[in-house]
């Protein structure tokens, strides 16, 4: 498949007009060919009305035409063979064991998306049937389903060029609502997002769809970007990075005439909680583990361990000497861009620099200088608490361990902490009456809680939460991997005393679809 430098509008591929991008090899930091032309407002025009066109008929194919084209667009992307592979593996300086990985993720979060439209639970069909009969007041017929919201602006993630990038769980998930969409493909890796939307491109071709289901651009500035969330045929946003990014377009989804959702993904540190007797049990495995966790893909995970607390005394110390010893071992790796590795060395330097930090250990130097070294600082708790700076992300292979005289202060560390993703307790049996202690603070803080494992590593299933409260989304109702992401882009409506005739297939009496459907609030398939 040929690597044109080529937006995708509908079924169209063209040059962008607008100043242009080039992806730089991560490993070297030259750029590399070819050049791809940003999108116009006439672009970005284009592909919303071709979006907005296509919605009403997409959006009505059955369970079974939809589950076959999500199935189609995997098929298709493991079509590209290992030209995907050794591309994205350039542009992101990712090795081939994580991006072969990281394709199976996004083929699987597909099929897993195939399954749940034609499971047809999502819909969430609802009947009360009129009672006439009823006193004082006649109740009438009422029915309920879920239907997509519209279209939507996916932004591709710099850190997961497969997985949450244009064919990535967003996609997916908006996909299998009913909901065609608009990609804005990340300028990190855009051949690897042009081989992609291709794959996609030839899905909608070949079953048939309106070509309006997909359209997938490149910008570097705010043109695509901003012009997505502002157009009035954009119904809802899913984006993955940073918070100044997110947080942005949130701002132009409030401010529009109509505003809409916008589910971002953006900040988080992920605190890690260690119990005095899993220390005392075995605390140098918890801090072999953790580094382990701390550098894989060079810290660049959004669930990367940020943070660490735990009580004072020996047992900490013990875990602080295995953690230096491991990091010691690591190499300096080779991260996504230039501009994430200069933000990841502002942010190593801003903590070396606070004198209420010690840096306690680093990882191998770089031999390169596209390359992150690993770092591992501590402060206390009163100092932690005290300086708001502390508690910011730094994204990549560094951490920060919380020095806690009790138990009780680290409860009250945790009580001031913002939205996260995950929080992880590192814990034994003699440890559940403080983790108990604990549970409900995090429960109103973060979307998954581990216990005794690490949060990199998110599994694509039905029970996943990716998600948390602001900041680290911008909705915490929501969860961007796992099924129940669809919900995302559902929203419900309500029939009352509908002909039959006119009802969808979904609500009508003989249950046509052979659905789960919840009658005077029994559920069953009558």
């Amino acid at each position: 498949m040929t690597i044109a430098g080529e937006m995708l509008i509908g079924a169209t591929a063209l040059r962008g007009t607008d100043k242009p991008i080039r992806a730089i090899e991560a490993a070297t930091g030259q750029p590399m060919e070819p050049a791809f032309g940003g999108g116009t407002p006439a672009d970005v025009d284009r592909a919303c009305a071709l979006a907005w066109a296509a919605f009403d008929t997409y959006r009505e194919t059955t369970p079974e035409a939809r589950a076959a084209f999500l199935e189609a667009c995997a098929q298709a992307i493991l079509d590209i063979g290992d030209e995907l592979i050794t591309r994205a593996m350039a542009e992101s300086g990712l090795p081939r064991p994580r991006l072969e990985g990281e394709r199976g993720r996004t083929v699987g979060q597909l099929r897993l998306f195939a399954q749940e439209v034609r499971d047809g639970t999502w819909i969430s069909a609802r009947i009360d049937p009129a009672l006439p009969q009823r006193a004082p007041l006649p109740r009438p017929d009422l029915r309920m389903r879920l239907i997509p919201l519209g279209p939507v602006a996916v932004f591709g993630a710099s850190n997961f060029p497969l997985a949450f990038s244009v064919g990535g769980g967003d996609t997916a998930s908006a996909l299998a609502a009913g909901c065609p969409v608009v990609v804005k493909a990340h300028s990190a890796h855009p051949g690897t997002s042009e081989l992609v939307g291709r794959a996609i491109q030839s899905a909608v071709k070949s079953c048939g769809l309106p070509e309006g289901v997909f359209s997938m651009l490149f910008g570097s500035g705010q043109v695509v970007g901003q012009g997505l969330v502002a157009d009035p045929r954009i119904k809802a946003v899913g984006f993955t990075g940073s918070r100044a990014g997110g947080t942005a377009l949130m701002k132009t989804a409030a401010a529009r005439p109509e505003p809409i959702p916008v589910y971002a993904e953006m900040s988080s540190i992920n605190p890690v909680f260690l119990m005095p007797k899993a220390m005392a049990s075995r605390a140098a495995a918890i801090g072999k583990g953790f580094v382990g966790s701390l550098t894989l893909g060079a810290g660049q995970f959004c669930t990367n361990p940020g943070l660490v607390l735990a009580v004072e005394g020996p047992e900490l110390d013990t875990f602080l000497a295995s953690a230096t010893e491991a990091l010691g071992g690591a190499p300096a790796q080779t991260m996504l861009t230039p501009g994430i590795l200069s933000a990841y060395q502002t942010g190593v330097s801003h903590l070396a620099g606070n004198n209420r930090v010690r840096k306690v250990a680093s990882g191998q130097i770089a031999t390169a200088s596209t390359q992150g070294e690993a770092a591992l600082f501590e402060t206390t708790a009163a100092h932690f608490m005290d300086d708001p700076a502390l508690a910011e992300e730094v994204f990549g292979a560094a951490s920060l361990v919380i020095r806690c005289p009790d138990v009780e202060t680290m409860l009250r560390v945790a009580e001031g902490l913002e939205g996260q993703l995950t929080a992880t307790i590192q814990m034994e049996e003699g440890d559940l009456e403080m983790a108990r202690l604990l549970l409900p603070v995090l429960e109103r803080r973060v979307g998954r809680i581990l216990v005794n494992g690490y949060p990199t590593g998110v599994e694509v299933s039905h029970a996943m939460v990716h998600g948390g409260p602001f900041p680290s989304t911008a909705d915490g109702r929501s969860t961007s991997v796992g099924s129940l992401a669809i919900a995302r882009f559902l929203r419900p409506v309500c029939y009352q005393d509908m002909p039959e005739a006119l009802l969808p297939a979904a609500l009508r009496d003989g249950n046509p679809m052979g659905l789960w459907r919840r009658i005077d609030g029994v559920l069953g398939k009558e």
